[in-house]
C-alpha cells in the first residue's frame, strides 16, 4: 500500500524539473567547484612537471619530490604575474607566456560552466566569475603563506589581490560571449565606438606581429650567436632543455620590447638601452633569448619607423567606410588609436620589472611613452586615409533659378487697366429681343383688329340710315 502513496508535492516539483533538463542546487555547486579548482590543478601540475623536468635533465641539480613541490607554488604565482623574492633579490620580470596559458586555462574553465548551467544573462556572469576570483585570490595568499622561507618569499597581500584580478579578466573573457556581456556592449555602444574598437584590437594584434617579426628576422640573423650562448651558459642536454625552456616562457616579453623599440620608445636592461635613435651598450644576460641585441647602433634603425605607419594606415583603410562624414571617421579612429594606447600601457608594464639587484635591473619599457607613440602612429596615418580614402557626402543639388520676364510698360494708364482687367463684351440676350418682338408684334395685331373693328362700325351705321329710307 505505501507504494499506492501519493509524492509530496515538493519531491514532485524536484522530479519535473530534474525531466525538463534544470540542474539540482548540488550539481549547480560542483560545476562551480570544478570550474574554479581546475585551473589551478591544471596549472600547478603543469609547473611541477616542467620544474621536474629540468631538475632530472640537469646535470649538477639534485632531484627532489618535495623540493619540486614546494618550488611549483611560487611558480605558478609567477604564471599569474606576482613578484617572487629570491634570496633577498625581487624578480619581477616574469614571464608571460605562462600567464598566457593560466588565462586560457581559467577562461576555458570559465565558459564551459557557464555552459553547463545555461547561463544566458550577463548578470548570471557573476555566479562564475566571483567563485572563481574568490578561490584563486584565497590560494594565492595560502601559497604565500606555506613556502615563505629565507630563500624564496612571496608579498601575501600581493599573492591575495593579482591573481583574484587576473583570473576575474580572464574567467569574464571566458563567459563574455555565452552570457550575452558582448550582445550587451553592442547595444548600447554606438557603432562607431564599436568599429572603432574593432579595428584597434587588429591594430594591437598589428603591431604586436611587427614586434614579432622584427625579433624573428634579428634572431635568424644571430643564429650563430646563439649556438655559442647555448653553449657557453648551458652545456649539456639537460641544461639546454632548461635553457629553451626559459626563453621560450620569455619570449613574449622580447617581442613586447622589440615592440617598443620599433615605435621609437625603445627599452632598456640595467645599463643597456637602445631606441630607434640612440644606443648606450653595457652587460647584457646570457641568455639565447637577447642573442640578437646589437653592439653598436645602426644608421638605418630609423626606417623600422616606416612598419608601425604602415599598421596605421592598415587600421584607416578599415575604417574608411564606417561613416559618410570625414569627422566621424577621424573619431572612430582615435578611439582605435586610444586602445591601442591603453594596451601597449597594459603589455609594457607586464613585460619589464626588476631583476633582482645585479647589473641587469631593472628591464624596463617606457610604457608612457610607448603609449603616445602608439597612439601617433595610429591616428596620424589613419586618420589621413580615413579623412581622404572614405565616400564623402554628395554635394546638395542647386535649386532651379525661375528668372521672372519683365512686363512690358503700358503706353497710358487706360491700356494698363486693360491688361490688368480686360474689359467684358456683353453678349445681347436672344431670349430678351425675342420675348420684345413678339410683344410688338402683338401689339400690332391688337392695333389692327381694333381699326378693322372701328371701320366696320360707320359701315354698319350707314346701312342702318339707308334701310329707313327705303
Amino acid at each position: 500500500m505505501q507504494l499506492l502513496t501519493p509524492r509530496p508535492p515538493a519531491e514532485e516539483e524536484v522530479t519535473g524539473l530534474r525531466a525538463t533538463g534544470e540542474l539540482s542546487g548540488a550539481t549547480r555547486t560542483k560545476i562551480v567547484f570544478a570550474a574554479a579548482f581546475g585551473p589551478l590543478v591544471a596549472g600547478y601540475a603543469l609547473v611541477v612537471a616542467l620544474f621536474a623536468l629540468v631538475t632530472a635533465l640537469a646535470s649538477l641539480s639534485h632531484f627532489s619530490v618535495l623540493g619540486v613541490l614546494r618550488a611549483a607554488g611560487p611558480g605558478l604565482l609567477a604564471a599569474y604575474q606576482v613578484p617572487v623574492t629570491v634570496t633577498g633579490g625581487t624578480l619581477g620580470v616574469l614571464p608571460l607566456l605562462g600567464t598566457a596559458v593560466v588565462g586560457t586555462f581559467v577562461a576555458g574553465s570559465a565558459a564551459h560552466a557557464a555552459g553547463r548551467l545555461g547561463y544566458r544573462e550577463p548578470g548570471q556572469a557573476v555566479n562564475v566569475v566571483a567563485p572563481i576570483a574568490a578561490t584563486h585570490a584565497l590560494a594565492g595568499i595560502t601559497i604565500a603563506l606555506t613556502v615563505g622561507s629565507v630563500r624564496v618569499n612571496v608579498e601575501p597581500l600581493t599573492a591575495f589581490l593579482v591573481p583574484g584580478f587576473v583570473s576575474a579578466l580572464c574567467a569574464t573573457a571566458g563567459v563574455a560571449k555565452r552570457c550575452g556581456i558582448l550582445a550587451a556592449a553592442r547595444d548600447h555602444l554606438d557603432p562607431l565606438a564599436l568599429r572603432g574598437l574593432r579595428a584597434g584590437a587588429l591594430g594591437l594584434a598589428g603591431l604586436l606581429g611587427v614586434g614579432a617579426v622584427v625579433y624573428t628576422v634579428t634572431l635568424g640573423v644571430s643564429v650563430r650567436t646563439v649556438g655559442h650562448l647555448f653553449a657557453a651558459n648551458a652545456p649539456g642536454f639537460g641544461s639546454g632543455a632548461g635553457m629553451l625552456l626559459l626563453s621560450i616562457g620569455y619570449l613574449p616579453n622580447a617581442v613586447i620590447a622589440t615592440l617598443s623599440f620599433v615605435a621609437g620608445p625603445g627599452f632598456s636592461i640595467g645599463s643597456v638601452s637602445l631606441t630607434p635613435f640612440s644606443y648606450r651598450g653595457g652587460t647584457l644576460p646570457g641568455l639565447p633569448l637577447l642573442a640578437n641585441m646589437p653592439e653598436h647602433a645602426a644608421r638605418w634603425w630609423p626606417a623600422l619607423l616606416v612598419l608601425p605607419a604602415a599598421v596605421g594606415v592598415l587600421v584607416g583603410w578599415s575604417l574608411r567606410r564606417s561613416d559618410e562624414d570625414p569627422r566621424a571617421r577621424l573619431r572612430t579612429v582615435g578611439i582605435a588609436g586610444a586602445l591601442i594606447g591603453f594596451g601597449c600601457v597594459l603589455l609594457g608594464t607586464l613585460a619589464g620589472g626588476q631583476l633582482g639587484h645585479g647589473p641587469f635591473n631593472p628591464v624596463s619599457v617606457p610604457v608612457g611613452l610607448l603609449s603616445v607613440a602608439a597612439f601617433g602612429w595610429i591616428a596620424v596615418p589613419g586618420g589621413l586615409v580615413a579623412w581622404l580614402a572614405g565616400p564623402r557626402r554628395p554635394a546638395p543639388a542647386p535649386e532651379p533659378v525661375v528668372v521672372e520676364e519683365p512686363e512690358p510698360e503700358a503706353e497710358s494708364q487706360d491700356e494698363a487697366d486693360e491688361q490688368r482687367e480686360p474689359d467684358t463684351v456683353e453678349e445681347p440676350d436672344d431670349t430678351e429681343d425675342t420675348e420684345d418682338t413678339a410683344a410688338v408684334e402683338d401689339s400690332e395685331d391688337t392695333e389692327t383688329a381694333e381699326d378693322a373693328e372701328d371701320a366696320e362700325e360707320p359701315a354698319q351705321a350707314s346701312d342702318e340710315a339707308k334701310e329707313p329710307g327705303s
